[in-house]
């Protein structure tokens, strides 16, 4: 079976396997070859897939999964992948952390952005 990870920009993942694990809102499941084809919302959780006997780890974002005869697609916002649970931790703290001052930086900014703009709105008020 053929596992796609689709990401906004780009195709994350593209490659046989033989097992996919999944988390959707009422809890985990498994595909194999032969599972039937169905449609699943996807919970911010770990996905594990397994290829020629190891089994990697990847975390997702919320998402969609869409199992279609021998082609399991997932598309996400956000992935992170692995070989090791523990690596996999590490690496997503690393991404959090430069998710968060990205956000903090982003925040400022559009503090500056609303109070410039109450300043142009009060010297507006005074000319009216």
């Amino acid at each position: 079976m053929r596992l796609k990870v689709l990401l906004p920009m780009k195709v994350f993942i593209d490659q046989d396997v033989n097992k996919v694990i999944a988390e959707a809102g009422n809890g985990h499941f498994c595909i194999l070859p032969k599972h039937i084809d169905f449609v699943a919302a996807l919970v911010p959780s770990i996905l594990s897939f397994e290829h020629d006997g190891e089994e990697e780890f990847l975390a997702i974002d919320e998402g969609v999964l869409v199992k279609c005869s021998s082609l399991v697609k997932v598309s996400t916002r956000r992935a992170v992948r692995s070989k090791d649970l523990g690596t996999l931790k590490q690496t997503l703290e690393e991404e959090f952390r430069i998710l968060d001052e990205r956000e903090k930086k982003t925040r400022s900014i559009l503090a500056k952005l609303e109070l410039d703009f109450a300043r142009r709105f009060l010297k507006l008020r005074e000319y009216g």
